[in-house]
């Protein structure tokens, strides 16, 4: 059987999905650094928590990086006019990863001359931040940007610049949308439930897991409203819709909501994410033994997200709409590789199992046995 282009191109919109809900879960890392005031209350506590989370930052920052990158390879128009265009947006997301890096690598080495209560700073900004900006760049695939396309543009030889930006925020302005901004506080108060939830499994300490516990229960519940206030803008409103006969984009009402009804199975996928979400939640606060709800909450948020991504690029609907203009809006089809750049591609895509292979491997010789204080005083490296 021979593979269209079409197939390649949803494939590869699969594989973003994926590695964009990968990153979600991850931001637990981001969400346990905004609890370390709250869940640590003295020096040791507060190594357990930096060394808990420092053996895990690095997942976090890799997955990003390949996410870009995949969208570079898959969908450079994407790749160019939000990357190109609302780079405030994106560099103060880059930024805050930036200060994420360097604090770990500097807070606990000889000479620090900013001293660790600085660093700790940065992490509280990276994991505010991340979050919240993260969640807004993705809440911008539903709500859309100001950017218009102009292919005929590639032959201009003294500016041949296919997408320009219509906003002097170029992607700030994405935060005061209250659509985006819902998501993106959504985001963070997940990120800091996993966090809690983290630290529940991988920290063997009586205060921290009472602290943890109750971080889950006070988060969940602005989540929550969070969260449902974004799925209500979407599924009550208007998304763009692609006519294939035509080429053209339309406005459609409550496109969104006949997405997940038209993929039954992705709103099936959606509901069992928000389950195992609200389950992992309960039950840890309802129950003390249950240690593992970190991973009843990941994979529901993965299952989440990748909903949302589905519903977003999925069945001729337009992932990143254009306000400006709305015949620029980019789909998975007019914003792709070529046929040849995205079958090569699908080839190197085959390691991907054999990445995820090695992170679970790796994840599980850290997260062997719990951390605990009497560790953390004969660790010789310690964040």
């Amino acid at each position: 059987m021979e593979l269209t282009y079409e197939f390649f191109q949803q494939y590869w919109w699969f594989i973003i999905s994926l590695l964009g809900a990968l990153l979600v879960f991850l931001l637990f890392v981001q969400g346990g650094q905004t609890l370390l005031n709250v869940v640590a209350k003295n020096d040791a506590e507060e190594t357990l928590l930096i060394n808990s989370l420092g053996r895990k930052w690095e997942f976090t920052f890799t997955t990003l990086v390949v996410f870009g990158g995949a969208f570079f390879a898959s969908f450079p128009l994407f790749y160019s006019t939000s990357f190109g265009g609302a780079y405030w947006l994106w560099m103060a997301i880059l930024f805050s990863f930036i200060i994420q890096a360097v604090s770990y690598e500097y807070r606990s080495k000889p000479g620090n001359f900013l001293g660790k209560k600085t660093y700790d700073t940065f992490l509280k900004i990276n994991g505010l931040a991340a979050t919240v900006l993260l969640g807004v760049a993705v809440g911008t695939f539903f709500s859309g940007s100001d950017f218009v396309v102009n292919k005929n543009n590639i032959t201009d030889v003294g500016m041949p610049v296919i997408s320009t930006w219509q906003n002097p925020l170029h992607g700030l302005e994405a935060i005061l949308n209250l659509q985006n901004l819902s998501l993106g506080l959504a985001v963070f108060f997940l990120a800091r439930i996993q966090g809690a939830l983290y630290f529940i499994n991988n920290i063997d300490n009586d205060n921290i897991y009472l602290r943890s516990k109750r971080q889950v229960l006070i988060n969940a519940i602005p989540f929550v409203v969070f969260f449902l206030l974004f799925l209500a803008f979407i599924l009550w409103g208007e998304g763009y819709e692609l006519n294939r006969d035509t080429g053209k984009i339309s406005l459609v009402q409550y496109k969104y909501f006949f997405n997940l009804v038209q993929m039954y199975w992705v709103g099936v996928l959606l509901l069992i994410g928000v389950v195992l979400v609200l389950y992992a939640i309960l039950r840890t606060v309802m129950q003390n033994t249950f240690r593992s709800g970190i991973w009843f909450s990941g994979i529901g948020t993965i299952l989440v997200v990748l909903s949302l991504f589905f519903v977003a690029g999925y069945n001729h609907t337009a992932y990143y709409p254009s306000v400006a203009d709305m015949q620029s809006s980019l789909t998975i089809y007019n914003s792709s590789s070529s046929l040849f750049t995205l079958k090569v591609m699908s080839v190197v895509s085959i390691l991907v199992p054999v990445v995820l292979a090695y992170i679970a491997y790796t994840w599980r010789i850290m997260d062997r046995h719990s951390i605990t204080e009497e560790e953390m005083q004969h660790e010789s490296e310690k964040y």
